[in-house]
């Protein structure tokens, strides 16, 4: 008599990605999270620019805080980070984990099918976010005639660095979860990182710019302005090119730490 032993195949990482896929849409508050934040957003575009005391009636330059107010994008900033945490905290949190571990052995597959929804998730969210508000402001300073196109010098890259400015941050905050494993840990870590720490450091001696250029919203700061500083300012200003590395750098470096932690540590 033979006894058959039937072995589930691996799990392939399409697998993993359709299963990280329905935990994140199974959630009744990501759906309105989202809504109320690009609410938020949009909404806060067009009250700056309806306060826009300074529009002219005429044609003008590109105004990225009126397009892009920073009040709107700080709120866009926290909400991802926090969102991108929570992917890994509230599995941690809720021993979920544990499930999916012993379903899923190769745990760097699930961190990276993790970080691939997100990805996926909040690139929609930040596109959204930029193109409306966008859209938004230019609709109204059309009504001073100082609507300008997408073609204008300097829109379309403070167009595209808002609309990456949510998948950066919520892929750092997963990031976090991952090496932190305790939600409120985690939030004041990410929201120290992503917002409070930046205007702690000036741009006025290089040692202090350097690691204020090394920041995400930092980066995001100089990718949305239009102009270089004066030729005989005393400020030291980070460089595009350099700030689109920022935007690179952390999502990867976080990512990756994160990947090697949890192949090491136990759940």
């Amino acid at each position: 008599m033979t006894t058959t032993t039937l072995t589930a195949p691996p799990a392939r990482f399409r697998d993993l990605l359709a299963a990280e896929w329905i935990k994140t849409r199974s959630l009744r508050s990501t759906p309105w999270t989202i809504a109320l934040t690009l609410l938020f957003v949009i909404g806060s575009t067009a009250v700056a620019t309806l306060t826009d005391r300074a529009a002219p009636s005429g044609p003008a330059d590109f105004r990225p805080y009126d397009a892009y107010p920073p009040a709107g994008y700080w709120t866009l900033i926290l909400v991802a980070g926090s969102m991108g945490a929570l992917t890994v905290v509230s599995e941690y949190s809720s021993g979920l984990i544990r499930t999916t571990t012993v379903a899923v052995p190769a745990r760097g597959s699930i961190v990276l099918a993790k970080a691939a929804v997100t990805a996926a998730l909040w690139t929609a969210v930040g596109t959204t976010a930029s193109t409306g508000s966008f859209l938004t402001s230019q609709a109204i300073l059309n009504g001073h005639h100082a609507g300008l196109p997408i073609t204008h010098p300097g829109v379309l890259r403070a167009l595209i660095a808002t609309a990456l400015l949510a998948p950066v941050c919520a892929l750092v905050g997963l990031g976090l979860g991952v090496l932190l494993r305790h939600t409120a840990g985690t939030m004041v870590t990410s929201v120290f990182i992503l917002v409070m720490l930046p205007p702690m450091f000036s741009e006025s001696s290089r040692w202090s710019a350097e690691i204020r250029h090394a920041l995400v919203s930092a980066a995001w700061n100089r990718l949305i302005r239009t102009w270089e500083p004066e030729p005989g300012s005393l400020g030291h200003t980070a460089t595009v090119s350099g700030s689109w590395l920022v935007y690179l750098l952390w999502p990867l470096l976080t990512l990756t730490l994160a990947v090697l932690t949890a192949r090491r540590r136990d759940v």
